[in-house]
């Protein structure tokens, strides 16, 4: 049993041999046609880049977020979210959490707003969406825009409505233990197309392929306005995606069918506190977080029988790159100490949950 699974289907394993066999690796047809099947899922206007952090940082500089500005992010994320707002050269702002959900708090984040502040990047922790609403009233409010960073969120729903449609941006990450990996990738979405087509010209060194058609000497003909990135996805990567994504029902109703196991296993159980689950249908559950008390000695049984957990990732505030923020944030602090996660991929068996289910009733 494994904490995590590299989920690579038939469908994708044929699509990169067909890939390789075409001579044409680059960006290109099977490109569009992974994001066509993303916008397929509800997605706003899906443009695929070459990682999720790529997705951050791109939309951050289409928003024009930069020096002397403020980006307010939890610190319960990975590094990946405060980088790119320090790539994007504004400075990250630390709100602290609900420990009940991981989530960001929408009464830290008003706290935090200042008169430098331009964005907020909410992190769907684990799959289970923040409270949108709330920090979209906030925005409103003061005039920032929203990023939501949906690296562990893909196939998640709030209030009905696809992660992916809500905010003016949203970043997937398609790494090796996503929901849907494409070896690495990413895909900024916008609600705006004309986000989208700023996107799409930043992600190629500031060139619009569409629109710089090839002359007779066989060079595209075009102007560079702006600074741009190699952030492109390429066919190979998409035609991995393209196959994966196939499997992404699937995959996500047996995580559900995990999730809602434990959920119900582990209710009640001394030591254990679950967090809020509303919804299950609308949670992606890439990972099933919970709290315990005496955490060590929780791994170390848990360990002791084969069963893998993890931390995943503790809070990135604390971190020199950032400030060596020690600012006071008690349900950061909470997390940090309490939480722990349990493995939820679909390789993990009915069987498997009930023995992990049976062994932590039993204590520890």
């Amino acid at each position: 049993m494994d904490f995590f699974d590299v989920g690579i289907s038939a469908k994708a394993r044929r699509n990169v041999m067909e890939c390789l066999d075409s001579g044409f690796i680059s960006e290109g047809e099977r490109v569009k046609e992974f994001e066509a099947a993303l916008a397929s899922l509800g997605l706003g206007n899906p443009v695929a880049v070459n990682s999720g952090t790529s997705a951050l940082h791109i939309a951050l500089q289409a928003a024009g977020a930069g020096p002397g500005d403020e980006v307010i992010i939890p610190a319960q994320t990975f590094v990946a979210t405060g980088m790119a707002v320090l790539m994007a050269g504004a400075e990250p702002v630390f709100a602290d959490i609900d420990p009940g959900t991981g989530n960001i708090s929408p009464d830290s984040v008003r706290r935090m707003v200042t008169g430098r502040t331009r964005a907020v990047i909410p992190v769907h922790w684990a799959g289970y969406p923040c409270e949108m609403d709330e920090l979209a009233e906030i925005a409103s409010e003061s005039g920032l825009f929203v990023l939501e960073d949906a690296a562990h969120a893909l196939g998640a729903k709030y209030k009905g409505r696809p992660v992916g449609s809500l905010s003016r941006f949203t970043a997937f990450s398609f790494q090796a233990i996503k929901h849907c990996t494409t070896g690495d990738g990413g895909a900024v979405c916008c609600t705006d197309e004309a986000d989208s087509d700023l996107v799409r010209e930043l992600r190629w060194f500031g060139i619009d392929r569409r629109r710089s058609e090839p002359s007779v000497l066989g060079e595209r003909q075009f102007d560079i306005t702006r600074v741009g990135y190699k952030y492109h996805m390429n066919d190979f990567a998409a035609s991995m995606g393209l196959g994966n994504l196939e499997e992404l029902p699937r995959s996500l109703a047996w995580r559900r069918r995990i999730g809602a196991s434990y959920m119900k296993g582990l209710s009640g159980v001394p030591g254990v506190t679950l967090l809020e689950c509303r919804n299950p249908g609308e949670h992606a559950f890439w990972l099933f977080s919970m709290l315990v008390e005496d955490r060590e000695g929780f791994i170390r049984m848990m360990k002791d029988e084969g069963i893998p957990v993890s931390v995943v990732h503790q809070g990135i505030q604390k971190y020199s790159v950032f400030g060596g923020c020690r600012g006071e944030f008690e349900g950061q602090r909470v997390f940090d100490e309490r939480h722990i996660a349990l493995p939820v991929h679909p390789s993990i068996s009915d069987e498997d949950c009930g023995r992990i289910v049976d062994r932590i009733r039993h204590g520890w």
